[in-house]
């Protein structure tokens, strides 16, 4: 396998936001992102988003009265962001910096740094929710991460789950991202019905109704489609940012066996 492909996640974001993406969805959103962040003032707080996608949670953030600041890998995410912004009617003039590279570029993290409304070059609070596993160097992502903390932070990361089929579903993204188009088109079908099945099996609830202002067909896109991919349990998590002067203050398991911990560190 090869770690240069790299899925197209603005494309995703893209189509989704046009195809999708309701006011209802978005309270949801909003509704979800509220809660994560439920025990954490955001007013007049520096906020760094990684990997904001089609930007929901940054913008909530800056409702919130965050002082925001996104990077995102894909430019088209810029782009995404801007029209989202339609549904925020009270921050639509609000002009939120934004960066496009990866946090595992040291320029892209100087650039990060000089936009930071802190004087130390650091945020607040760092948010980065099922992004830094798609970067190809997990490990090194969450560092470069969690260094852009302010000490007494807060560090807020989703991270895919460890579980048996784990290298399994490594192989079948890594197959979609070299098949041709129509293939692509075969693969999502087949997997839009096992994912449905396998989450009402799992969960009980229907499939159909997502988290986050998401919906179903886009998600097993993302799902299928998102490469590179790794992964980690809760415990390699909590140890290796704990190790970095961290404390887990707030832990939300996976709804899914692979799906994202939740997890809320304080730097001490």
């Amino acid at each position: 396998m090869t770690d240069n492909i790299q899925f197209d996640f603005g494309q995703n974001w893209d189509e989704f936001s046009k195809n999708s993406l309701t006011p209802e969805k978005v309270q949801q959103a909003v509704l979800n992102f509220s809660e994560l962040v439920d025990s954490i003032d955001l007013e007049n707080k520096s906020f760094l988003d990684i990997g904001f996608g089609q930007g929901l949670g940054l913008l909530t953030a800056t409702v919130l009265k965050a002082k925001t600041v996104g990077c995102d890998i894909n430019p088209k995410c810029g782009y995404v962001l801007d029209q989202n912004k339609k549904f925020f009617s009270q921050i639509e003039q609000v002009k939120i910096p934004v960066i496009i590279g990866s946090i595992l570029d040291d320029s892209v993290i100087k650039k990060i740094s000089d936009q930071s409304p802190d004087k130390n070059g650091n945020y607040a609070i760092v948010h980065s929710w099922g992004v830094l596993h798609h970067t190809g160097k997990m490990w090194e992502a969450i560092t470069n991460a969690s260094n852009l903390v302010n000490d007494k932070g807060v560090f807020i990361i989703a991270i895919y789950n460890r579980h048996w089929s784990s290298l399994i579903w490594k192989l079948i993204k890594w197959i979609y991202n070299i098949s041709p188009r129509f293939i692509k088109w075969v693969i999502i079908k087949f997997f839009y019905v096992i994912i449905a099945i396998a989450k009402f099996l799992v969960t009980g609830k229907n499939p159909f109704k997502t988290k986050r202002g998401m919906n179903f067909y886009y998600d097993v896109i993302d799902w299928v489609g998102g490469y590179p991919y790794e992964y980690a349990s809760r415990d390699e998590i909590k140890n290796f940012v704990e190790k970095k002067g961290y404390k887990l203050i707030k832990f939300n398991k996976a709804k899914v066996p692979t799906g994202c911990n939740e997890f809320i560190f304080e730097k001490l």
